[in-house]
This record gives structure tokens, C-alpha cells and sequence, in this order.
């Protein structure tokens, strides 16, 4: 199985319970068979080092994956590309 250390920052101004929709569609995009591990931690709201899309902050996320379908992946990344919640994001391939 591949590891994957993806990390998003969500916008600031969405409230807690769109926040939590948003993670859970992110979460579920990597789980497409139930042989997916996915690790959720939230680092909470943090100041940018530079404005990015005029949002000066935002809500860390970071997703530790175990997977076989290396498409989750690829959608996860399409997904987040097109979603206006997400302001940035970086997927890590692990070497464990």
C-alpha cells in the first residue's frame, strides 16, 4: 500500500458546520473501499505567510492516507483544484 500526506487549508469564512462538510467530502473523495486508511487532524486557523486567493488566513487540515487507489488520489487533487473551499493544497507521497 502507498502512503500519502495531503495537506489543505480551507477558507476562513465558512462556518463550523460547512467546515465540517467540507472535510468529511475531501475525506470521503479518499475513500472509495473500505481497505483505505485515512487519518484526520485538524491544526485549526493559522495566519498565511502571503494572501492567497485575498484570504490572509485560513483552516489547516492535514490527511494521513493508506491506499491501493492511487485514482482516490488523483481525484482528491482534480477536486480540490475546482473547489472554491479549498485555497491551497499539497499532496505528499511517504517513503515509510
Amino acid at each position: 500500500m502507498k502512503k500519502y500526506e495531503i495537506m489543505y487549508i480551507v477558507r476562513p469564512n465558512l462556518s463550523d458546520e460547512e467546515r465540517a462538510a467540507v472535510v468529511q467530502k475531501f475525506t470521503e473523495v479518499l475513500t472509495p473501499d473500505k481497505k483505505t486508511e485515512v487519518k484526520v487532524e485538524e491544526l485549526g486557523q493559522r495566519e498565511l505567510a502571503y494572501e492567497i486567493k485575498k484570504f490572509r488566513s485560513g483552516y489547516y487540515y492535514v490527511l494521513e492516507v493508506e491506499t491501493d487507489k492511487e485514482e482516490a488520489v488523483k481525484e482528491f487533487d482534480r477536486l480540490a483544484l475546482i473547489s472554491n473551499d479549498i485555497i491551497r493544497h499539497l499532496i505528499t507521497k511517504r517513503e515509510d
